[in-house]
């Protein structure tokens, strides 16, 4: 007997994932948004573990993009409680609403971990009602369109800049990752960073479903672009301790895609120019959102987010077209 699905409401929410999405996001605040993101790259692999020997999805829809450490959950809810502690003084010398490292049960304040496990819990709703919006919401990724809209209510609710203001010149405090913000710069990475995408997921998927069930199949197939992500997401703990390295989760997930997408029509050699060319477009998109939402604003809309979830879209409805 599992101890969920007791008490469900609207078709695909659960209460006690919502409640423990308040335990999520309140840890997400307390070690800090970009250390539990990280979290969210070994919880996937971990996801893959179980799969492969379960059949059971448990360690995706719960563990990696669920309550524990779901980005629209855990990342969320640091994201919110650094913008809450900044309008209350704190974080002034570390990055003031922009803090994506800090862990804030060092600022000592219960206050900013109840705002973290609030954005939990919103996290947990948003989220399933986009998944509920007919066509939208079964062909985006839901997780990113939802740690958008948190930043979004987060800036509204504790930041003293608009949600969108374009910034052309980037120079002091309004760097979002400065050695990947100029165009050469973000489309070298978008391009190696889709392709290695791609040769990930399309590998890993075309083996590990060699001679599976159907069902662990289809959880291998909708998942495999989460591996390359998974990579990318670890090395955020990098980012966290001042190690310069390009972000690239919201690359290698959409090169990934792209590669398992297309894989059918036009083999393996084609799925990888695919993965480089729809790497460079969510690079872009990427770099769209640093300028329109973050480097103009005080606190933290992720640009990866931003970048994510079009191109899924994109991706989804161009391989719907030549399926």
């Amino acid at each position: 007997m599992t101890p969920d699905a007791v008490v469900t409401f609207l078709g695909n929410m659960d209460l006690f994932w919502l409640i423990a999405a308040a335990g999520g996001g309140f840890f997400g605040a307390a070690i800090g948004a970009n250390v539990a993101f990280g979290f969210t790259g070994v919880l996937i692999l971990v996801a893959f573990a179980i799969t492969m020997a379960t059949g059971s999805d448990v360690g995706f829809s719960y563990l990696a993009f669920g309550p524990l450490f779901g980005p629209h959950i855990a990342f969320a809810g640091g994201v919110a409680a650094a913008a809450y502690a900044a309008k209350k003084g704190r974080l002034q010398e570390t990055g003031k609403g922009r803090d994506m490292n800090t862990a804030l049960a060092g600022l000592g304040e219960p206050d900013v971990l109840l705002v973290g496990a609030l954005f939990g819990v919103t996290g947990y709703i948003i989220n399933g009602l986009v998944a509920l919006i007919p066509w939208f919401g079964a062909n985006t990724d839901t997780v990113a369109f939802t740690v958008v809209i948190q930043g979004i209510i987060a800036r509204i609710a504790f930041g003293k800049t608009a949600p969108f203001a374009w910034v052309s010149e980037l120079g002091g405090d309004r760097h979002w990752i400065p050695w990947q913000e100029k165009a050469s710069q973000w489309v070298t990475i978008g391009a190696l960073g889709g392709l290695l995408g791609a040769g990930v997921s399309t590998m890993f998927y075309s083996y590990a479903s060699a001679g599976a069930s159907a069902e662990t199949a289809a959880i291998l197939f909708g998942n495999a672009k989460t591996l390359p992500f998974a990579i990318s997401a670890i090395t955020i703990f990098l980012i966290s301790w001042g190690v310069t390295i390009p972000v690239t989760h919201h690359i290698t997930i959409i090169g990934g895609l792209a590669g398992v997408t297309f894989l059918p029509a036009v083999g393996g050699v084609g799925a990888l120019l695919l993965g480089a060319v729809f790497g460079v477009m969510s690079a872009a998109i990427g770099e769209l959102g640093n300028r329109l939402c973050y480097s103009g604003g005080d606190t933290h809309i992720d640009p990866p987010a931003f970048a994510i979830w079009p191109s899924t879209t994109i991706v989804l409805v161009i391989g719907s077209m030549i399926a």
